[in-house]
């Protein structure tokens, strides 16, 4: 037996992907213009620097479906390398050293880099006419 959402796979991966990168780009313009609220902790300047342009064009990217294999794969080491850096040094779990949200976009990303684009991508326009 099939659940119902079995014929709307493509579409519900192409959502995922289209929030998943939304919410990186968020993350992106908090780094870099304190918008829509400044981060409410200091940053260090090779975080806004790095972290914040991959976050902001990388999430751009991937919403949108552009590059999105690479863009997918650049954020998902970005975050693995935050969470060894920021989060793994507090403690073992990530619900012990509050990095969840970095192991989940960490594996997301993965994901998103080794499926691709899929639907509602500009990648996948871009293949439809070649």
């Amino acid at each position: 037996m099939t659940l119902p959402t079995e014929r709307y796979r493509e579409e519900i991966y192409a959502v995922l992907r289209i929030v998943v990168g939304f919410l990186f780009f968020w993350h992106g313009t908090q780094k870099l213009f304190g918008f829509p609220v400044p981060s409410p902790f200091e940053v260090p300047a090779v975080v806004v620097y790095i972290a914040g342009p991959i976050e902001l064009v990388g999430g751009a990217f991937i919403a949108i479906g552009l590059f999105t294999q690479w863009a997918a794969f650049l954020s998902s080491g970005l975050m693995a390398f935050g969470y060894f850096l920021a989060h793994a040094p507090k403690g073992l779990l990530p619900i012990l050293n509050g990095g969840d949200l970095s192991v989940l976009y960490c594996f997301i990303f993965l994901y998103i880099s080794a499926r691709g684009s899929g639907i509602w991508s500009l990648d996948g326009r871009n293949k439809k006419h070649k």
